[in-house]
């Protein structure tokens, strides 16, 4: 297993960008999971602060661990705003599926997240399903740009410019009616204690109305990384089950 230190050019958001990247030995190809980083984090965060690499080190998967700065993973229309979304979709897939040994298909893409991270996880893979066959939130912020959902005062002025864009509920209504694309495998939870869990209730309540197949758990604890620790070991194994590819698990 190599743990590789990326830096890249971001052409989407005209900047120098970074990621880690755990790359399992073999030759390949191999599924890839894009992990995210939540609002006062960075791309580092995930190796600093969980055992990550030790729990993946008997699969045949590539984790890409990209930096997503605090943008929510939108692309923000305002003036000066950067396109988050385009960065991730293009710039990181792109740049991965170039100069690492990946199975460039749907069905071998899975993205994660926690909290703004597990918003983005699933608002991406909602929109974009040819992108990514599955997600996986951990106290994700998935009711973020919806109007019962949690909000912030500084962030009122990003919802206003979007409107429902970027809304997972509304994502979620339009991909079920969109017959031309596959719903991608959804794994979400939540500690009984996290600011976020009325969001994610609300979240699952409108999957189940819309006849939208998918897995929602809630747990013990609160919003920090004693939790996230412990349930990323969760969704490793949910991400193994939905991607196809040469991703099983070494002997």
């Amino acid at each position: 297993m190599a743990l590789l230190n990326v830096h890249f050019d971001g052409t989407s958001i005209n900047k120098q960008s970074g990621m880690w990247v755990i790359m399992p030995p073999g030759k390949g190809p191999f599924p890839v999971l894009y992990l995210l980083h939540g609002l006062s984090d960075d791309h580092t965060i995930w190796l600093r602060r969980t055992s990550l690499e030790r729990y993946v080190e008997d699969l045949n998967l590539i984790v890409v661990m990209p930096d997503g700065h605090r943008s929510f993973y939108i692309n923000d229309p305002r003036p000066g705003g950067l396109a988050y979304e385009d960065h991730i979709t293009k710039d990181v897939v792109g740049f991965c599926d170039r100069v690492f040994p990946t199975v460039p298909r749907r069905e071998a893409r899975a993205v994660a997240g926690l909290s703004m991270g597990g918003y983005g996880a699933i608002m991406l893979a909602l929109k974009n399903p040819g992108l990514f066959g599955a997600a996986a939130s951990h106290s994700g912020a998935v009711g973020f740009f919806h109007k019962t959902g949690h909000s912030r005062p500084d962030f009122k002025p990003l919802a206003d410019a979007l409107g429902a864009r970027y809304d997972c509920h509304r994502l979620a209504s339009q991909l079920k009616r969109d017959k031309t694309h596959k719903l991608p495998a959804l794994r979400f939870d939540c500690g009984v204690d996290d600011f976020l869990l009325e969001d994610n209730r609300r979240f699952r309540t409108h999957l189940v109305k819309s006849g939208i197949p998918h897995e929602y758990v809630e747990h013990p604890g609160s919003h920090n990384w004693a939790y996230w620790d412990t349930h990323i070991q969760e969704t490793l194994p949910f991400v193994m089950r939905h991607l196809k590819g040469s991703g099983k698990t070494r002997p």
